[in-house]
């Protein structure tokens, strides 16, 4: 029986990677390892949304199911919206079509916290971040929370500032691996870095979709903000899986030593 709709948004003309759903990774394309990742979750419906036939096609080959829409889609937020407008489902679940390494106990953690909680319209995922390097890459998209784990603001910079991290109370395994978080996660003692998962009720989605991009949405490049600066709660889930998006060539080479391809 079907409990969700993952949507995966795929568009060709990424501007730092040109085609990078299908990029190649271990004989595969990009957009393969994250439909594969994304159908390791129990009872959930699995579709591509593209406006681009050589993603469709690609998704097909694998045995995918690919969803065309609009090209007049600016967003990917837009493009799992109206996917959402053809499929009564209640809960929309948007996994980031360059999130190869997303675990699927992540997308069933966060799709739980929005099951649980009916005043929760809107939910993501974050996982500590332990690395100085990506805690100064604009690429690495960081999130603080309220002590109740909602997200306060999103940012490519380092928030909060980077004075005195206690580092030492926290323990890495690597990549990819399970980590033991001793901390509260929602007290922002340690800096989270977003992973590329948003949970919505259908009903809101399609009002975010139809609102104009905000000034903060515009100036940092987060599609989320736009929930924030309408004055809408984020729930944020604080996970152990680290995950690698791929926005350009050197994530892409990050990647494939990560999984090996």
């Amino acid at each position: 029986m079907t409990k969700g709709l993952i949507v995966i948004p795929a568009r060709y003309g990424s501007t730092r990677l040109l085609g990078k759903p299908l990029v190649e990774l271990g004989g595969k394309p990009l957009i393969q390892w994250v439909y594969e990742r994304c159908r390791q979750v129990q009872g959930m419906r699995v579709v591509v949304a593209t406006d681009d036939k050589r993603i469709a096609e690609a998704v097909q080959s694998f045995g995918g199911e690919p969803i065309m829409t609009s090209a007049q889609c600016v967003s990917g937020t837009d493009r799992v919206a109206e996917v959402a407008r053809r499929m009564m489902v209640p809960i929309i679940i948007n996994v980031q079509g360059d999130e190869p390494c997303i675990h699927p106990v992540t997308i069933q953690a966060v799709w739980r916290a929005i099951q649980a909680d009916p005043s929760v319209k809107m939910a993501t995922a974050a996982t500590p971040c332990f690395q100085p390097s990506e805690l100064a890459d604009p690429h690495t998209v960081k999130v603080v929370t309220d002590r109740q784990g909602n997200a306060l603001y999103f940012s490519r910079s380092p928030i909060p500032a980077p004075l005195t991290w206690p580092s030492a109370t926290l323990s890495h395994q690597g990549r990819g691996r399970r980590m033991r978080l001793p901390l509260t996660p929602a007290n922002g003692q340690f800096p989270l870095k977003h992973v590329g998962i948003y949970v919505y009720r259908r009903s809101f989605l399609l009002h975010l979709a139809q609102w104009k991009p905000t000034l903060l949405e515009q100036h940092e490049r987060l599609e989320q903000l736009r929930a924030l600066e309408h004055g809408y709660r984020i729930k944020v889930v604080v996970t152990p899986y680290d995950s690698l998006s791929v926005d350009t060539p050197a994530d892409l080479d990050r990647v494939r030593r990560s999984l090996g391809a």
